[in-house]
């Protein structure tokens, strides 16, 4: 029987050795950061389920709201959002907080308020609530018009020597030719031009983080590819010709917020660009949008940002294996170390009866 336990710990750890080599040497060939991959929208909406069962609860939706009353300006879409995420969990406010509430909202939202929010909010784009950018910028800024006044203005000043926004300028020329440039952003025309004029927005506002703004520059900024562009015009190529390879991330990134508003609305992507720190991030909080829809904005004030894109992600099935397999070989080794024990404690007893 000794003999017999002995062959099966050994098998057993053998297998454990070929299952946690064959998961190591899958993660040694797979490109850099494949130890993550996305979860399915499914997985996603289940994720946050359970992280909001766990994390929404009546003190920290009051905190939250709390919170967010006292900002100035007030961002209405959170709090609306965050008392969202309460009814659905059944939590009710406490009396005092819904009185607050009802009367900021009677103060915010009155005519005189909103005139003046809009006339601070025309003069300075940064002066701006979401609110009031939904009501007084959004139907100049995500229409032609809005393209064709940023393209006439900063190509002007460009034109003449001046300093310019170039940032503003590649925005709104993106927005004007969005269905030329449609094979580079990998996603429609609409979502195309509605990414850049959402982008233009979050700029004007001080809501685009530096890390965004970085690959925006950088294809603004590729005077080499746009000059070689400009050469095979002259030559005699095609009138429409492919931007420089520069411009297909920041392309790539105006095509995910544009799908992100149709998830979430303008209000609720322009709050989620903002929170995203770079590329990846944005990525990232765009998959959340499309799984979770109108309920993102909730989950985001709720969970925060780095829990919410963690859950957008999950452990590759190498990775699974590889601790598998080193969880069986560690359980095979102690098994085989308490076997040894076993065997080793019962031959000192025998020698000491007989």
């Amino acid at each position: 029987m000794g003999r017999l336990a002995r062959v099966v710990a050994t098998l057993l750890a053998l297998a454990a050795a070929g299952l946690a080599a064959s998961g190591l040497a899958g993660l040694v060939r797979a490109p850099a950061g494949a130890f993550l991959v996305e979860r399915s929208a499914a997985a996603i909406r289940a994720a946050v389920d359970a992280a909001l069962a766990r994390a929404a609860t009546p003190a920290a939706v009051a905190l939250r709201l709390d919170a967010l009353l006292a900002e100035e300006p007030r961002d209405w879409t959170a709090i609306v959002a965050v008392e969202e995420v309460a009814a659905a969990r059944g939590l009710a406010l406490s009396g005092d907080l819904v009185a607050r509430r009802q009367a900021l909202a009677a103060r915010d939202h009155g005519w005189a308020a909103t005139a003046a929010a809009c006339a601070a909010c025309l003069w300075d784009a940064r002066a701006c609530a979401l609110s009031a950018i939904l009501l007084c910028r959004l139907p100049v800024d995500l229409t032609p018009v809005g393209d064709l006044a940023g393209v006439v203005r900063e190509g002007g000043r460009l034109a003449l020597g001046a300093e310019a926004d170039e940032v503003d300028l590649l925005l709104s020329g993106i927005g004007l030719a969005a269905v030329a440039l449609v094979p580079l952003s990998g996603g429609g025309s609409a979502a195309v031009k509605l990414g850049a004029g959402l982008f233009r927005l979050a700029r004007a506002s001080g809501r685009l983080a530096p890390g965004v703004a970085a690959v925006l520059l950088r294809a603004a900024r590729d005077r080499a590819g746009w000059a070689r562009a400009a050469s095979r015009r002259q030559a005699g190529g095609p009138a429409l010709l492919p931007p420089p390879a520069a411009l297909a991330p920041a392309l790539a990134m105006a095509a995910e917020v544009g799908r992100m508003r149709a998830a979430v609305g303008v209000a609720g992507t322009l709050r989620l660009v903002a929170r995203a720190g770079d590329a990846a991030e944005l990525s990232r909080l765009a998959r959340a949008a499309e799984a979770l829809g109108p309920r993102t904005t909730g989950a985001l004030e709720i969970l925060g940002k780095g829990r919410l894109m963690r859950v957008t992600m999950r452990l590759a099935d190498e990775v699974w294996a590889t601790l598998a397999g080193l969880a069986w070989l560690v359980a095979a080794a102690a098994g085989a170390v308490g076997q040894g024990l076993a065997a080793a404690t019962l031959r000192a007893l025998a020698r000491r009866l007989r």
